[in-house]
């Protein structure tokens, strides 16, 4: 995946001026991306990144907030279901209530042929990673998502197509597809949207779009979609 995040070339246009955005996975790669168009689009946004990832977290942070928008970073591990909550208290405390939710953070040894110990172990790991620290952050956040906000949740084609080596990934995304459909169905009658993203390798600020997108008034018929972000290739 191409590693240009929109810092000398996304513009905004105000769609999202005054939302409020938790982005997870934001040190580097698409939650940057996001982070970033999120802040020129003039929202303020809380981006989670894994301790190692400290000195990206503050580049993002950085980049962020030369618009004049608020941009605050959170160390957390979300496999950890404590350090979900944390993030929750933290995003509450800076923000208050909330309009956006990103789950996209994903650790890196999340794909089976990476992930330690024997094949029980390594299917076990990969689930959590993908999925246990979307479902604790988002239970803990909901609450506090004003009518009208969303939750956006990245998926991937290995969701409907999966490559038979990666199975377990497969799995999970797919299970993320499910989440997405489940909770948008849960949250309908309280005015909010939960819709997912499916990137393909493209580069992440072509990426950003779709989550901009999704987070904007434009999208408020839109519930329990994926909508691909091919950068105008295929699946």
């Amino acid at each position: 995946m191409g590693t240009e995040h929109g810092e000398h070339t996304y513009e905004g246009g105000g769609r999202l001026r005054g939302l409020r955005a938790v982005v997870t996975g934001g040190g580097s790669g698409i939650g940057r991306a996001v982070a970033l168009a999120y802040a020129r689009e003039g929202a303020d946004v809380l981006i989670s990144h894994l301790p190692e990832e400290e000195k990206e977290a503050e580049e993002t942070c950085r980049l962020a907030a030369e618009g004049g928008r608020r941009a605050v970073a959170f160390a957390a591990d979300l496999r950890d279901e404590r350090q979900c909550a944390r993030l929750a208290d933290r995003a509450v405390a800076a923000f208050g209530e909330l309009d956006v939710l990103v789950n996209n953070a994903v650790h890196p040894a999340a794909w089976p042929e990476e992930a330690p110990g024997c094949p029980a172990e390594r299917f076990d790991h990969v689930l959590r990673a993908h999925l246990s620290g979307m479902s604790w952050l988002t239970t803990a956040l909901v609450p506090h998502l004003r009518k009208g906000g969303c939750v956006i949740n990245t998926t991937s084609p290995q969701a409907s197509w999966p490559g038979p080596h990666l199975l377990d990934y497969a799995m999970a995304k797919g299970a993320v597809v499910t989440f997405t459909q489940g909770l948008a169905a849960q949250l309908a009658g309280d005015g909010i949207r939960v819709n997912a993203v499916e990137p393909v390798p493209v580069h992440p600020d072509e990426t950003a779009t779709a989550y901009v997108l999704l987070a904007s008034r434009e999208a408020g018929p839109m519930a329990a979609e994926v909508r691909a972000a091919t950068g105008g290739g295929p699946l």
